[in-house]
């Protein structure tokens, strides 16, 4: 897999760090700000399967604005891998 060159930011962590304390959130908006976390600080990139699911998460009305950040910012991070991939 590519370096995509992007990390994730303190602003995007902390959204994430928000949205896992919060107990409305759903699973899923707690797994896409599990992944943001891991991905803080360190050389990880975001999987597909995660983009995926930033994608469900930014098409859910009931999500809440701090996941629909995330989710952002991590669908982002995919398509920049992604066009990196295949040379755009």
């Amino acid at each position: 897999m590519n370096n995509n060159g992007k990390t994730t930011s303190d602003r995007i962590a902390h959204l994430a760090a928000v949205v896992l304390a919060r107990h409305s959130s759903s699973h899923l908006e707690k797994e896409l700000a599990g992944s943001a976390l891991a991905q803080h600080h360190t050389s990880k990139q975001t999987s597909t399967a995660i983009g995926s699911l930033a994608a469900r998460i930014l098409g859910d009305h009931n999500a809440c604005v701090e996941a629909r950040e995330l989710a952002g910012s991590v669908l982002s991070q995919v398509r920049h891998l992604h066009a990196t991939a295949h040379g755009a």
